[in-house]
């Protein structure tokens, strides 16, 4: 146990009574460790927690909920930094990075800490030719990824990562531990795959894995001359597909900037993301529709090991500020590739750093055996725009953003994905879930979480809120 310097914004003796109470660490504002923790990997994302709970058991977690409880505090959770906790004051944030543990099982199962991320667990699950469903960026933490129902690069081949999810283990909002499957607390297990933190703080999660040790994909970029003919094959070809290929494009900005390739850097692009799971040469012959629409600047598709899963979209690895917005699209017409290219091809005034459309469906759309709370596996594509927003055009930046969503709306349904929310606004909420799941979720928070504590429970409660 171990007490930062004292919170100027709480008594010390609260705090001291919590960290008597632990085998972790309470960092109070003030302290190195606490400025580290409590730092989002999104820099735009201001955070002033009470204090920072570096948790090391699971009777740590049951320590810091009750007291919590007691106390009139509510408690937010960060494992990688990666998820949206905004909003903390009055909060104490529970920081899992300490729960470490990993186990493979050569049948294809997986036993993961709720501080590791997909990185490590693709490493080492690639020993037994097993593959774990990450997203597009494998420095983000395996817990928040599956709470949020999670696509990644091959969900229209293997569906949403939650669904492989077998087991929960986790510290509710009432201060006990449960674990959670499919026949133990099954209403939990339904809440927790696209329920987000609602409805607890997970230490671990159990998954099967795929067996897969290589597929054919990767990213092929565009100078700005093509990106009108690239979106167009782009969306008439999609269509096409089998469950075998799953495939984005973005349109990008990309500064001029030391970590950016200089064949992108403070140019217009566009790149097509492609991953193909099945034989190579079949993988090639369905994407030479995008080849034959001109010569790549840069990237290259291929066959790859699937530990290099992240080269498909190369997300940011070091944190950064920005702003994103995203929405689910029932269709990407002729007309609405017309209405994207007038707000973000290359003669617009976008000052998005990046606007994305990914294609759904496939075995996305495939419910499975036990429910989830993931709403929306109808949507056909998702929209997304990531924007900088720093130095005086920050607010304009904001509202570039709103401004492509507005132009989508003709094609848009109003919905959009947990694990691209922007921040806890309960408005934000109601578009993730569907009005019955809302219902739902609420009835469990009421039911596991009586006195409010978790904070990720109150924008969910809120929402439902609205929606009356």
């Amino acid at each position: 146990m171990t007490l930062a310097p004292e919170s100027p914004t709480a008594s010390s003796a609260p705090l001291d009574e919590l960290a008597g109470a632990l085998s972790g660490f309470v960092h109070s504002p003030g302290s190195d460790e606490y400025t580290r923790l409590a730092t989002p990997w999104n820099l735009a994302e201001e955070t002033h927690p009470l204090a920072v709970v570096e948790v090391v058991s699971v009777e740590d977690v049951q320590a810091v909920v009750r007291f919590a409880a007691a106390h009139d505090l509510e408690v937010g959770v960060r494992a990688t930094g990666h998820g949206i906790i905004n909003h903390l004051q009055n909060v104490l944030l529970v920081h899992t990075g300490r729960f470490d543990e990993l186990e493979i099982r050569p049948d294809g199962w997986a036993r993961i800490g709720a501080g590791v991320k997909w990185e490590r667990v693709m490493e080492e699950a690639a020993e037994h030719g097993l593959a774990p469903l990450a997203g597009s960026s494998p420095t983000v933490g395996v817990a928040g990824f599956l709470t949020g129902g999670g696509l990644g690069p091959l969900a229209r081949t293997y569906g949403v990562s939650a669904d492989r999810v077998v087991a929960f283990d986790l510290v509710t909002g009432d201060g006990e531990f449960r674990r959670v499957t499919a026949t133990e607390h099954p209403d939990l297990f339904w809440g927790l795959r696209g329920g987000k933190g609602s409805l607890g703080i997970v230490t671990a999660v159990e998954t099967e894995l795929v067996h897969l040790r290589t597929l054919y994909g990767g990213a092929v970029y565009f100078g700005a001359e093509h990106v009108e003919r690239v979106v167009r094959t782009w969306a008439e070809w999609c269509p096409s597909l089998v469950d075998q290929a799953t495939t984005s494009i973005a349109i990008e900005r990309l500064p001029d900037a030391p970590f950016v390739p200089p064949p992108l850097a403070g140019r217009t692009t566009v790149a097509v993301r492609f991953a193909w799971v099945g034989d190579p040469e079949d993988g090639q012959r369905v994407f030479t529709p995008i080849l034959a629409v001109g010569t790549p600047i840069f990237g290259a598709i291929g066959e790859m090991p699937y530990t290099q899963l992240g080269m498909i979209h190369s997300d940011p690895v070091d944190p950064l500020p920005f702003h994103e917005h995203n929405s689910i699209l029932h269709t990407f017409s002729p007309e609405a590739v017309d209405a994207l290219l007038a707000v973000a091809g290359p003669q617009s005034e976008c000052r998005q750093a990046m606007v994305e459309v990914r294609q759904l469906g496939g075995a996305v759309a495939m419910a499975p055996e036990h429910g989830t709370a993931f709403s929306h596996r109808d949507a056909a594509y998702s929209l997304l725009s990531i924007g900088i927003p720093v130095g005086p055009e920050g607010e304009a930046v904001v509202a570039d953003s709103q401004a492509i969503a507005s132009a989508m709306e003709p094609w848009s349904s109003d919905g959009a994905l947990p694990n691209f929310a922007g921040s806890m606004d309960p408005r934000r909420s109601a578009r993730i879930y569907d009005r019955e799941t809302l219902e739902r979720l609420v009835g469990l928070i009421e039911q596991y979480d009586p006195k409010h504590v978790l904070r990720a429970g109150r924008p969910i409660r809120e929402a439902l809120q609205l929606a009356d």
